[in-house]
């Protein structure tokens, strides 16, 4: 992995944790692997935005100019946000944060830290075209997370392949909720965006469109046909200017059950009052596809 701006150096103690290597990272905060004071595998994830900010020979996290200071500040009251909202949605298929705390001039959110892969690089490494069963073993769970996210009250908005984590069995884990947001908000009152093109719905990129969980929804829909075409969908705004995108029920109707296809295109809807308009009734759908699957499979 090629050296990212700003980052920790192995064997750095940073509280009670010990630096082992960079996992990643981007605009807004760097993620290592440490160890805890008993040498347990951690990830450690650092408020670190990198265009407004940058780091002082004691490690310390400093604003760029002064007149960043402030949003500097309010991002690290976001990221805060980030970790106490995580630390409270315990399900086994959202990431488990387990400490969260200052230092070094800024803030960090402490995650136990589980083997396993990217769903993207996986993606990429078999050119899409992933199996039924796959899709439905990795987003029924996922879907079933998301219901407790939405639940209470969150949003996470930046569901994608990027930030599913797979565990032995394909067992999912919704990861990076540096974009989590209170429902009931228009993107207004959300000045740190992040937008995935390909993966952000319509409502998303305006600035007063109005996010619910059918923004995470369409992000869903769009990291499932991803998973069947092997490369992201266009961008919504060019969608809705032309929509020239195949539908997946056309698309891929000769690898996949017309109900999981319907799912992804219902899912996918440029206006996001067709979609569906909370995680029960996806599932609904695709539950349909999983028993018409398990059904198939035990009849030969």
């Amino acid at each position: 992995m090629a050296k990212l701006e700003n980052e920790l150096p192995s064997s750095t103690r940073v509280d009670e944790y010990t630096i082992v290597r960079t996992l990643g990272g981007g605009g807004f905060s760097i993620v290592y692997l440490a160890t805890d004071q008993q040498g347990k595998q951690v990830v450690l994830k650092e408020y670190m935005p990198s265009r407004i900010a940058s780091r002082d020979d004691s490690h310390t996290v400093v604003a760029s100019r002064e007149t960043y200071a402030d949003r500097f500040a309010h991002g690290q009251r976001l990221f805060f946000q980030e970790a106490g909202a995580l630390s409270n949605l315990k399900h086994p298929n959202i990431v488990n944060v387990i400490n969260f705390f200052r230092a070094n001039g800024t803030v960090y959110m402490v995650m136990a830290y589980e083997e396993g892969y990217n769903l993207q690089n996986y993606i990429l490494r078999h050119k899409g075209k992933l199996s039924e069963t796959f899709i439905l073993t990795v987003f029924l769970p996922l879907l079933d997370g998301l219901k407790n996210i939405h639940k209470n009250g969150l949003l996470h908005l930046d569901v994608k392949p990027g930030n599913i984590h797979l565990r032995q069995g394909a067992s999912p884990l919704l990861l990076d909720f540096g974009a989590v947001h209170e429902m009931m908000h228009t993107r207004q009152f959300q000045p740190n965006q992040v937008v995935t093109p390909g993966f952000s719905p319509i409502e998303q990129l305006d600035p007063g469109g109005y996010v619910g969980p059918w923004t995470d929804i369409y992000a869903i829909g769009a990291s499932m046909r991803t998973c069947m075409a092997g490369s992201p969908p266009p961008p919504s705004t060019r969608r809705r200017e032309r929509d020239t995108m195949k539908a997946a029920l056309n698309a891929f109707k000769k690898i996949y059950s017309p109900s999981l296809l319907e799912a992804v295109d219902w899912a996918m809807e440029v206006d996001p009052i067709l979609r569906p308009q909370n995680v029960e009734q996806l599932i609904e759908v695709l539950g349909i596809s999983a028993r018409k699957l398990k059904n198939a499979s035990g009849a030969d």
